[in-house]
């Protein structure tokens, strides 16, 4: 790898960012579902920001428990403290974490990069939760911080609590509403729930902003599919929609490229193409404010089925775009980003399609809580 990562070196040249990192991460057999999600999360930085500032708080002591998040700061700390601007690093720890914590990632088959981002996303946020009410409950510390008009959470016995806003929350989380529209009474019941991505239906030669705009659009529901509406006591039609209410600062999209085809019985691949553009315009909120976001990481799936391929990740640091292949790191042309949107045509020798975006919103906009 020294030589390649020589060549990165060599690519940059004074442009070389100040202080980055740009290492590769050892594959252990079939983890390149996670290194590729890794790569992204590392070059999200108010994230990785966070993450360091939590690890350089102290929490990572020596008795500490080690858990998913610990191993996380750790790797992230490992990377960025390198003497060395570009290499090899191996997430072992990390690793044996995640498969000893979740027997999905145990086995040596394909796995599936978007279910572990959410595992990943859910712990993170577990592990905060825990600590923080650990906090709580101990007298000498003072409570955590919390923030108002956060969504309620309704728990098992009915009670309601103000959830703890965590900072994997102030980066990913999103307000979903759930309007429906009794058609006899006009009476709109709203519903209203959190999200950490948004996963979307994917059409042949389309869009994100065609997905997006398919994801909010009208819904009427009759025959079977009738809504029990409170006012009216009694079943009618509706119009059901969802629309953003509160975008969040890291919008994650998971294009849903595998489809359950009855007639086959099993899972096959779309290789659609659906154009993921550099800046997009969030226009399905709420509000009907346009949020302009900017793409910084794509996780690509290579190959022609859900169960066999390869995983790697575009990541776009100080306006260079990087190709992130397990151990291997190289610089890419931003038009060579296009080339990741799918195939026009239903058999087609590109395999390399965009899986999960990663866009980080732009200007203040995105601060109103």
């Amino acid at each position: 790898m020294g030589a390649a990562g020589s060549k990165l070196e060599k690519a940059l040249g004074d442009q070389f960012p100040e202080g980055e990192r740009y290492f590769g991460l050892e594959n252990f057999g079939n983890t390149c579902y996670c290194n590729s999600v890794l790569q992204a999360l590392y070059f999200c930085a108010p994230f990785r920001e966070q993450l360091l500032e939590y690890y350089g708080n102290g929490k990572n002591t020596g008795d500490a428990e080690e858990n998913l998040l610990t191993c996380l700061a750790d790797l992230f700390t490992q990377i960025s403290s390198q003497k060395k601007k570009t290499g090899v690093i191996a997430p072992k720890r990390f690793v044996q974490r995640l498969k000893k914590q979740n027997e999905l990632f145990r086995s040596y088959m394909h796995q599936d990069a978007h279910e572990f981002l959410n595992f990943l996303l859910n712990e993170l946020v577990d592990i905060l939760e825990k600590e923080a009410q650990a906090v709580k409950s101990d007298p000498e510390t003072s409570p955590p911080e919390k923030i108002a008009n956060g969504p309620k959470h309704a728990l098992a016995n009915g009670v309601s609590k103000e959830p703890l806003v965590t900072w994997v929350h102030k980066n990913f989380q999103g307000i979903l509403t759930n309007e429906t529209r009794c058609l006899q009474c006009e009476t709109v019941t709203a519903r209203d729930e959190t999200f950490f991505d948004l996963s979307l239906d994917i059409e042949q030669n389309s869009s994100i902003t065609s997905c997006l705009k398919n994801f909010s659009s009208t819904e009427t529901l009759n025959a079977e599919d009738k809504f029990f509406c409170d006012k009216c006591c009694s079943l009618q039609e509706a119009q059901k929609r969802m629309k953003i209410k509160k975008p969040p600062h890291i919008l994650v999209i998971h294009l849903k490229r595998f489809k359950y085809i009855e007639q086959l019985g099993r899972y096959k691949k779309l290789s659609y193409r659906v154009v993921f553009p550099l800046e997009l315009k969030l226009s399905n909120t709420v509000e009907d404010a346009d949020i302009e976001y900017s793409l910084f990481a794509v996780v690509v799936h290579v190959g022609t089925g859900p169960n066999h391929g390869h995983y790697v990740s575009l990541v776009k640091s100080h306006n260079h775009w990087l190709f992130f292949d397990d151990e291997n790191v190289e610089m890419i042309d931003e038009s060579a980003v296009q080339t990741f949107f799918g195939s026009p045509q239903e058999y087609s020798s590109n395999t390399d399609h965009g899986y999960i975006l990663f866009y980080e919103s732009i200007g203040a906009s995105n601060n109103k809580s």
